[in-house]
C-alpha cells in the first residue's frame, strides 16, 4: 500500500508490527473480514480479533466509516473560513459551528485568527447563507473565507508507520 497518509504519532508505544499491519489492512479496506485479515497477516483468527478489540478499547481505532466523494453527493464548493471569536467564548462558538453538517473540521489555531472551519457547500448561495449565519452568531466578530479552487489532497486516514 502506498505510504500517502500522515504518519501516526509515535508516542503510542503499545503497538507492535502485527498491530501496525492490521491497521494498514483496515485502513485500506475496513470491510475486510477478520478471517481475511488473519490470512493476510499469517495469524490466528482469535489473535486478530483480540488485537482489534484492544486497539478499539485503547482508542487507536475510533470507528469505521466509508470514504465518501463529496462532489458526487453534490458538494462542489469547499471553503476554509477563518473566524475571530470574542474573548472567553471560543469553545462554545466552535461547538455551535461544529454542529452544522456542512462543516468537516473546526480547529483552534495560532496567529491572527482564533479558529478555522473547513466546510463543503453545494454552491455559492449555500456558502453565502452559511457565512451570513456564522456572522450573525453571538460572539463571532469577523470571518475571512477562502474558497478552494482545486483539492490536491483531502485524506482522512492516517498512515501507520
Amino acid at each position: 500500500m502506498a505510504d500517502t497518509f500522515i504518519k501516526l504519532n509515535s508516542y503510542y508505544s503499545g503497538m507492535d508490527e502485527l498491530d501496525k499491519l492490521i491497521l494498514r489492512l483496515l485502513n485500506s479496506d475496513a470491510r475486510l473480514s477478520l478471517r481475511e485479515i488473519a490470512r493476510r497477516t499469517d495469524s490466528s483468527l482469535g489473535t486478530v480479533s483480540l488485537r482489534i478489540k484492544r486497539l478499539e478499547g485503547e482508542g487507536v481505532i475510533n470507528g469505521y466509516i466509508p470514504v465518501l466523494d463529496g462532489e458526487k453527493l453534490g458538494y462542489t464548493l469547499s471553503a476554509l473560513i477563518s473566524i475571530r471569536i470574542a474573548r472567553g467564548k471560543l469553545v462554545s462558538v466552535q461547538e455551535k459551528i461544529a454542529l452544522d453538517t456542512r462543516v468537516q473540521s473546526v480547529y483552534d489555531i495560532t496567529g491572527e485568527w482564533d479558529s478555522v472551519a473547513i466546510a463543503h457547500f453545494r454552491d455559492r448561495k449555500d456558502l453565502n447563507n452559511f457565512v451570513k449565519k456564522l456572522l450573525s452568531m453571538e460572539n463571532v466578530e469577523r470571518t475571512n473565507t477562502q474558497i478552494a479552487l482545486n483539492i490536491i489532497k483531502d485524506e482522512r486516514r492516517w498512515t501507520v508507520g
